[in-house]
């Protein structure tokens, strides 16, 4: 069977996220938002499709691949699994 498996990477709260703090500085902040936002974090959406024998194990993989290949990193980055849906 194949499952769309949908994640998030984003870095942990205390890690510094260099490409938020430019959204919210150049584009926020100077269009006009600086009283209405405060902070914004940025990441990593990646959807997966794979093959695997139900939903659990299409979860293993993924995670398994995402942490073997390093596609995140897990001593500054927070692995979600957002979603998991058969095709």
């Amino acid at each position: 069977m194949k499952f769309l498996v949908e994640t998030i990477i984003e870095n942990l709260p205390l890690a510094r996220n260099p490409e938020g703090e430019t959204i919210l500085r150049e584009l926020v902040h100077r269009g006009g938002y600086k009283d209405l936002v405060s902070d914004v974090r940025s990441g990593k959406y990646l959807r997966f499709t794979v093959e695997a024998d139900h939903s659990n194990e299409a979860k293993e993989i993924i995670f398994d691949l995402c942490n073997k290949l390093r596609i995140f990193n897990p001593i500054v980055h927070k692995f979600t699994i957002s979603k998991v849906e058969k095709l």
